[in-house]
């Protein structure tokens, strides 16, 4: 069973990844899936519920992955640093579940998605985030806001890097001081 679902989810991501969510009917997600129509309904009741269970599919899957690669030298901005260098690393190596959830937050799925779901999440980080500001390291400023500014800047610096042709060795030069960058302004 959990085998068709999870058909189901990776035919809908290379689907949208092809062809956004409104160019995507779920007959074509079933047949891509190999499954009928009744079996994606079986599974999500409407093509919305579809989207939103795949984008905290993979949500699970990149907090498990900053989670899983997370060095720890002790600092504060050491930490910022791996969750961020592991957030683009991560949507380099999954760029389908990156421009996914790049589409799902310029839509109005987000307001679909339980707000412990999101807490679930973000909690880490945004814990990390208040105690550096707690710490004085960072500026004092909503947690929120500066959760968004940087994802703003992991998504702008993603589509920088894969747009253009870059060596894995330029590629590491720019993320890093891209990142060199958000600290300053966040200081």
């Amino acid at each position: 069973m959990l085998d068709k679902r999870k058909e189901i989810l990776s035919a809908a991501l290379r689907l949208f990844a092809e062809s956004g969510f409104h160019g995507t009917p779920t007959s074509k997600i079933a047949r891509e899936a190999g499954v009928a129509n009744g079996t994606l309904f079986h599974y999500f009741a409407t093509k919305d519920e579809l989207i939103v269970a795949l984008y905290i599919d993979i949500k699970e899957r990149l907090a498990c992955h900053i989670e899983e690669h997370a060095a720890d030298d002790g600092s504060l901005k050491g930490r910022l640093k791996e969750q961020f260098l592991n957030a683009l690393y991560w949507a380099l190596d999954h760029s389908d579940e990156f421009r996914f959830i790049q589409q799902f937050v310029s839509s109005p799925y987000p307001a679909l998605v339980p707000h412990e779901q999101i807490e679930m999440h973000t909690r880490k980080h945004t814990q990390l985030l208040q105690k550096a500001i707690e710490d004085g390291k960072i500026k004092s400023l909503p947690v929120d806001y500066i959760f968004m500014l940087i994802n703003s800047v992991i998504m702008g610096l993603h589509g920088y890097l894969d747009s253009n042709d870059f060596s894995k060795s330029t590629q590491h030069e720019l993320i890093n001081e891209t990142f060199e960058l958000l600290w300053d302004m966040l200081r």
